[in-house]
């Protein structure tokens, strides 16, 4: 299923150039420029606060958006880059870049774990302890995923899930190349503990 691309609302800004960014700055606006994809670049303006939720809602550099300026098409935008003022932290201009269906990007996918009241491990007393909630991913931009999904009901205490236990969506790769770990079914404390102390006691003989 494809995940769907959440809306960046902009509006067009007339002019260009360090006076007309100034302006938008001193009526609360936050400049941005939108380039790439064969056409002159477009420059906007965020509304501060707009904005500023955008940011702190997180990963706003790796989310494909659905660029959103009265008056022209739809077009979708990956952030190539937030400047912020070098005391205050506060964004102050905003790089967008314009891409196909068919651009491949890395975005990070969450990932679902299924089944855990059928989960042979953790109804043995086995906890699950979440390494990658999500994982980074190259997709295609048309065709994103909006989750990837784990079956945990066959999963025993001491298994772990790496990103090969993972059916991928078709045209989907991940950006680290090994068989990384996504969660594992950690022992129960008491079965832990009494572990180490035999491991403790066949040392000790």
């Amino acid at each position: 299923m494809a995940k769907e691309i959440p809306d960046l609302v902009a509006e067009a800004r007339a002019g260009t150039g360090k006076g007309a960014a100034r302006q938008a700055r001193r009526e609360h606006f936050v400049p941005g420029i939108v380039y790439g994809g064969g056409v002159d670049p477009q420059p906007i303006n965020f509304n501060y606060h707009y904005l500023i939720a955008k940011l702190k809602a997180g990963r706003f550099l790796s989310t494909l958006f659905n660029l959103k300026v009265e008056g022209q098409d739809d077009v979708r935008v990956i952030c190539r880059g937030v400047q912020r003022d070098v005391v205050k932290g506060l964004p102050i201009h905003v790089d967008l870049m314009r891409l196909r269906r068919t651009s491949r990007i890395n975005l990070f996918i969450h990932v679902e774990f299924l089944n855990a009241d059928k989960c042979v491990g953790l109804k043995r007393g086995g906890t699950l302890t979440i390494v990658r909630p999500e994982v980074e991913l190259n997709v295609l931009a048309g065709d994103i995923p909006e989750q990837l999904e784990v079956d945990l009901t066959n999963y025993k205490v001491g298994d772990t899930i790496t990103i090969s236990a993972i059916n991928l969506p078709a045209g989907t790769k991940p950006t680290i190349d090994r068989d990384f770990v996504i969660a594992n079914i950690a022992a129960p404390r008491a079965l832990a503990a009494a572990d180490d102390e035999d491991e403790a006691e066949a040392a000790a003989e």
